[in-house]
């Protein structure tokens, strides 16, 4: 993870640059905005892996110089192999979007439902009685 924070610490000094040239050149308002927002968020990716990698306290294979491919091996976590749920949270989003184009009524049952399909995505297995190896 060391190298993944200095990677976007990096990157947000480039985009913090950039902005400065941009300005100096004479660039307009929304280039200057989206530049420095790259930068910010650049930023805080750094910033969440620095301090992921400083709480866990560890060092990971890719960071070992001596590290060989077979030490990265292992289970990586546990991932759905049959939910439905991105389903209705891309759909409600879909809805709200147009929300925004069509009414606020719309949006309204729209954030709604993302809020109620968001919610059942990430509380899938933390039902009662549900498992998470089915």
């Amino acid at each position: 993870m060391k190298a993944s924070w200095r990677l976007f610490a990096g990157l947000a000094a480039f985009y913090f640059l950039v902005a400065v040239v941009y300005v100096v050149i004479g660039g307009e308002a929304v280039g200057i905005t989206c530049i420095l927002l790259s930068g910010g968020l650049a930023v805080l990716i750094a910033y969440y892996v620095w301090f992921t990698d400083k709480r866990l306290n560890n060092v990971l294979p890719q960071d070992n110089p001596l590290g060989e491919i077979a030490d990265g091996a292992g289970e990586l976590g546990f991932f759905s192999p049959h939910s439905w749920w991105p389903l209705p949270v891309a759909f409600s989003a879909i809805v709200a979007g147009m929300g925004l184009i069509i009414g606020w009524w719309l949006f309204a049952i729209g954030a709604g439902a993302l809020i109620v399909s968001v919610l059942g995505l990430v509380m899938e297995y933390d039902k009662p009685g549900a498992s998470a190896e089915h």
